[in-house]
């Protein structure tokens, strides 16, 4: 691991993806945020804030990629690896879902939660690893909703689910690399995707996108190797 670490977050335009990769930018301790997610002005505006509150140490890499998209999440493996050298932390935090019942299901939306939210993690950590890059942790974010279904929630929860299954595997064979693998699985949190969830919720009274980045930074800290869990539990 370099003295200064490199760290990757995936859909940084906003949400949980956004307050992480703020607060890795802040520390004196990284020299690059690789942040990623679809071109939005929602992604140049949350590159311009990181811009203006990074260390003076940090430079922001913004990478813009829709990764439903298998073959340009593997062009964007390759990129990074070649552009920013070895990555030490990596938050595969984007996701996406659209809610309705079983019935109302178009097998296309259920794909595209697939590879967003399962595909697209493993795609990045086992490009990766394939270009030679050694992780110090990775922290896939997964959510309550993969641990207990939920009415009208089918494809969003079977991929969470997935996601802390695949967590598991990779906190195993990883270990051999000195690699720390940790899932978190955020309850209720003001997020555009649970907007889109429960739209009738009120945000003010559930937990905030900074809370579950406050753990996840935790979890890359040197506090993060004595928490031993394989699903981290962040709710209020």
């Amino acid at each position: 691991m370099s003295e200064q670490r490199s760290v990757m977050v995936t859909g940084a335009s906003k949400g949980i993806g956004l307050a992480t990769a703020e607060r890795f930018a802040r520390r004196d301790d990284v020299g690059q945020v690789v942040v990623v997610a679809r071109d939005s002005p929602a992604f140049d505006q949350a590159v311009a804030r990181l811009e203006a509150v990074a260390s003076p140490s940090v430079k922001v890499w913004p990478h813009r990629v829709d990764l439903a998209d298998r073959a340009a999440t593997l062009a964007l493996v390759d990129d990074v690896y070649a552009m920013h050298g070895n990555v030490d932390v990596l938050v595969n935090n984007a996701g996406y879902t659209r809610p309705e019942p079983i019935h109302q299901i178009d097998f296309a939306e259920f794909e595209r939660t697939m590879a967003v939210n399962l595909y697209a993690p493993f795609t990045v950590v086992q490009g990766l690893l394939h270009a030679g890059n050694r992780f110090e942790v990775v922290v896939n974010v997964a959510s309550t909703a993969g641990m207990n279904g939920r009415s009208g929630w089918l494809t969003y929860s079977a991929s969470k689910a997935a996601v802390i299954n695949m967590s598991e595997v990779m906190r195993e064979e990883l270990a051999i690399y000195g690699t720390r693998v940790a899932c978190v699985s955020p309850g209720r949190c003001a997020t555009d995707l649970r907007r889109a969830l429960a739209p009738d919720e009120d945000p003010a009274t559930i937990m905030q996108p900074g809370d579950v980045a406050a753990a996840i930074e935790m979890l890359a800290s040197d506090v993060g190797r004595f928490v031993d869990s394989a699903n981290l539990v962040v709710r209020q």
